[in-house]
């Protein structure tokens, strides 16, 4: 009886050795909630969203205006002519992210990494970007026509960017 069970454990260590059980890594769309397709117009003012996900969609006229988007994540998303007056947006990541006839007035994007994203004719007033990371000449055009102080954080946008 022990030779087979001898036998039968080598077969079984064998087998696993020559045919290893494959790892396989959790998708981030497993890991945070993700949204579905059809989103132009969408309104989401007020809503918590934190940790949400946007990936490669179209997203013009959505409405986040006051909504809370901490953490969130908008990775190829076109962002045409959509309100984010008020939102916070702190700590989250947009990259690869137009954002075109924006309004990110008295928005919270404070320690946000907002890489190889393009920012053509947004509202900036009030918007807090403290500590986010932004490429230079993203930065150097939000400078041109940075104002205002943001409502809820009291920090000016000009330095919030650090404007010269």
């Amino acid at each position: 009886m022990k030779y087979w069970q001898l036998l039968a454990s080598f077969v079984l260590a064998m087998v696993l050795f020559l045919f290893p059980l494959s790892a396989q890594a959790a998708s981030s769309s497993s890991i945070t909630r993700s949204v579905a397709n059809d989103l132009k117009g969408k309104d989401y003012s007020g809503q918590s969203l934190v940790g949400t996900e946007f990936t490669n969609l179209k997203l013009e006229n959505a409405n986040f205006s006051n909504a809370d988007l901490r953490g969130g994540v908008f990775n190829g998303t076109l962002l045409e002519g959509v309100n984010l007056r008020g939102a916070d947006f702190s700590e989250g990541i947009a990259y690869l992210t137009r954002f075109k006839d924006a309004d990110l007035s008295d928005a919270v994007l404070t320690d946000a990494m907002m890489l190889r994203s393009t920012f053509d004719s947004v509202d900036i007033t009030g918007a807090d970007f403290t500590n986010a990371i932004l490429d230079g000449t993203q930065v150097k055009k939000l400078c041109v026509k940075a104002s205002g102080v943001n409502s809820k954080t009291g920090v000016d946008t000009r330095k919030s960017l650090g404007c010269k």
